[in-house]
């Protein structure tokens, strides 16, 4: 068995987290910054400029997975606190976080066969810990009406104490997004798709390069440090999975828009140049010991320190340059978080 390297960390500045959307700080979606690198070195660009960054040919594979306003107030016993909706699974029971109210952390007082009151008359019992740590619940819902109806009344986006005011749910929808009536959607938005624009997208088209979407329903983020990500739903259609063969038989790159796609793509991966359509459940979690074969290139945001996706990165890149390209952009004052800047990062391997 190869022995795991830990991935390299890093302290982020406070004046580098992105507390609020760009276009509350008079930037448009897609006028963030954008770093590009490869074998070849790095450079600053703009996100808007991202076409230029790559070649005719190129296929750019996005997540269409709608986020859901997840977030709910709640109460145990006579104290407050937040539940975060993961996903819901195959025998209709949930995956669910139990945080602190201050939402500074998760709640680690929380046992088997507690009962939770949820916000709008909602009920959560919690069946079992998910995984080796108390972070996550399985858990039965008993609500008051249909999941749809509840969560627009009574939900709101997942936001983590660096936001500074709650933003509504268009902020953390990104265009791309399109509802799936049969599945509960992502629990956090699939956020390297955020700053993508119609008229970005036509220039890509425009310049040759195609933009094609695959689901992976996203559950909660693995924001407590060191832990691997849990199994997701996802999907990749026969029309996607013709595109992203059709692209490596003809030499193009395929570039995945945020670690949701590549976990999904990757998971459908059967050699390094081919992939099958799939819908189910992945647990696949990359990294030095297992690396990318299908994806060649990643636009993605800037993870925090020993984040999970952070393997993901060198999964694709490699170590050395991933570092590089982080410690450039601590330099170089990009912003970090889901409303912060973005990298085009290619792998150095091909």
């Amino acid at each position: 068995m190869t022995a795991t390297v830990a991935p390299f960390t890093f302290e982020l500045p406070t004046s580098l987290v992105a507390d609020r959307p760009p276009e509350a700080r008079g930037i448009a979606r897609d006028h963030i910054r954008l770093l590009v690198g490869g074998a070849q070195g790095f450079e600053e660009t703009r996100f808007d400029r991202l076409g230029a960054s790559l070649r005719p040919g190129d296929l750019l594979v996005v997540n269409d997975s709608e986020t859901r306003p997840a977030a709910l107030t709640a109460t145990r016993s006579d104290r407050r606190v937040a539940v975060h909706l993961s996903a819901i699974l195959d025998d209709h029971t949930w995956v669910i976080e139990v945080r602190r109210s201050d939402q500074s952390g998760p709640d680690t007082q929380s046992r088997p066969g507690d009962t939770i009151d949820l916000a709008g008359g909602g009920q959560a019992a919690l069946i079992e810990p998910v995984g080796p740590a108390t972070r996550l619940w399985r858990a039965t819902l008993e609500l008051p009406s249909s999941i749809d109806r509840y969560l627009a009344r009574n939900g709101q986006p997942i936001q983590y104490p660096y936001v500074v005011e709650q933003w509504p749910l268009s902020t953390y929808t990104t265009m791309f997004a399109k509802p799936d009536r049969a599945r509960f959607g992502s629990a956090e938005m699939p956020s390297a798709g955020r700053p993508f624009t119609r008229r970005l997208v036509a220039d890509l088209r425009h310049r040759g390069i195609d933009v094609v979407a695959i689901t992976l329903h996203t559950g909660v983020s693995s924001l407590e440090a060191h832990e691997t990500p849990p199994a997701e739903r996802f999907r990749v259609d026969r029309s996607a999975a013709a595109a992203v063969n059709k692209t490596k038989t003809a030499g193009g790159r395929v570039i995945a828009v945020g670690t949701s796609v590549v976990r999904a793509l990757e998971s459908v991966g059967a050699t390094s140049d081919h992939v099958a359509s799939a819908t189910g459940w992945t647990d696949l979690v990359l990294g030095q010991e297992r690396a990318a074969r299908i994806v060649d290139g990643l636009v993605t945001g800037w993870h925090p320190p020993e984040a999970s996706h952070l393997r993901l990165l060198e999964a694709v890149a490699g170590g050395p340059l991933v570092e590089t390209m982080y410690r450039a952009a601590l330099d170089s004052d990009f912003l970090w978080h889901e409303f912060g800047d973005a990298a085009l990062v290619f792998a150095t391997n091909r």
